[in-house]
């Protein structure tokens, strides 16, 4: 069966109010079967027009992509997450079983490395994860981003073994550099001080699987320095950023059934959250109003049979109202369990309560993160 992804930032939050989010960041990880693998990335150091990043699908819950670290280029896949801002991989010492599995950096390989040795830590709900910090070349869609410092992981015992399983090497964080652990800058930001990007945004379509595990009905692309109009109908809609720290905005309301649901109208586009998530009183409200159980892990089930007759979910933005039907916020584990695709998390003060809305949204609309300006951009998504 399979569970959802919460994205590292975003959860620890919720679990360490007196703890900084910048440094205390929590992967909500679980269980999560092997993907695809990803095409190898061919790196150089400046190309004309946006770099794409093709991203893989695992079962509507994760979203990977390839990059490289060094010279020459060692391949990895990461999670390009919006909830987070630092780069890490596992490191070529690591020797925990979590490892086993995993594409890891070989410094000694790569002509480029300049070591730093800094000792990195970061403290997950479920453990801490820790290594070090190093400084190379990063190449992500045929961009070649110089010095880039990131982190090489030696314990991700903090990850759990869902960890070993995954598809996924390391996570590359797309957030502000304000809650980047160690003030390491991001590598988007890397790119715009370097020149590699002639336009400061990017933007994610994420692909859709109707049944599955059966393969997506379109492939998911990461496109940095641009936006790609065949991805989406119709105009896009800016809102303005209300922090820089997460990709933040303000919602006008959040209806299920023309009811309102929550009065928290703060909001985080996180492509690091598998679902949605909001305060844990909202959540069990909702839970309520359409019959769903409390099941493991915060997370609910809903008799499948229930889906089709389900309320569908509105959420206004700006001028714009998001509908999300019942049949993508309840994710159908092949008709033997009906997760509904809400769980509960307190972000407490100043950065709480919100909402985050992850890959359940993304999925549906397209997403433009325009760094330059300061503002996410929406459009109904391309059939």
């Amino acid at each position: 069966m399979l569970r959802f992804v919460l994205s590292s930032a975003l959860v620890a939050a919720a679990s360490a109010a007196s703890v900084s989010i910048a440094v205390d960041k929590d992967a909500g990880i679980v269980r999560i079967p092997i993907g695809r693998t990803a095409p190898k990335v061919v790196t150089t150091m400046v190309q004309d027009g946006p770099a794409s990043v093709p991203i893989a699908n695992l079962e509507n819950a994760q979203y990977y992509g390839p990059i490289t670290v060094g010279t020459p280029g060692q391949d990895f896949k990461v999670i390009f997450d919006t909830g987070s801002s630092n780069l890490w991989i596992p490191a070529d010492n690591c020797t925990k079983s979590s490892c086993k599995t995993k594409h890891k950096f070989a410094a000694s390989k790569s002509s480029t490395y300049i070591k730093d040795g800094r000792n990195f830590h970061i403290q997950y709900g479920s453990g801490p994860v820790s290594g070090f910090i190093s400084i190379d070349s990063v190449g992500v869609g045929g961009l070649t981003v110089r010095g880039q410092e990131l982190a090489e992981i030696t314990d991700p015992s903090g990850l759990g073994a869902a960890f070993a399983v995954g598809p996924w090497d390391g996570i590359l964080g797309m957030a502000w550099e304000t809650i980047s652990v160690d003030d390491l800058p991001t590598v988007f930001q890397n790119m715009v001080k370097q020149g590699l990007v002639k336009d400061q945004v990017f933007s994610f379509y994420l692909s859709s699987e109707a049944a599955p595990p059966l393969p997506p009905l379109h492939k998911g692309e990461l496109l940095i320095g641009g936006i790609d109009a065949s991805h989406y109908t119709g105009e896009l809609m800016y809102e303005p950023l209300t922090s820089e720290t997460y990709w933040q905005i303000n919602m006008k309301s959040l209806t299920l059934g023309g009811k309102s649901i929550s009065t928290t109208m703060a909001a985080v586009l996180d492509t690091g959250t598998s679902i949605l998530a909001g305060p844990t009183k909202d959540v069990e409200a909702i839970a309520k109003m359409v019959g769903a159980h409390k099941f493991l892990n915060g997370e609910y089930t809903i008799p499948c049979k229930k889906v089709a007759s389900l309320p569908d979910l509105e959420v206004v933005i700006g001028t714009k109202t998001f509908t999300i039907k019942p049949k993508d916020y309840v994710i159908n584990d092949e008709n033997e369990i009906c997760l509904f695709g809400m769980t509960g998390i307190d972000i407490p003060p100043p950065h709480g309560p919100l909402w985050i809305l992850g890959d359940i949204f993304i999925r549906q609309y397209y997403t433009v993160f325009d760094w330059g300006n300061k503002q996410l951009g929406f459009a109904d998504m391309a059939p």
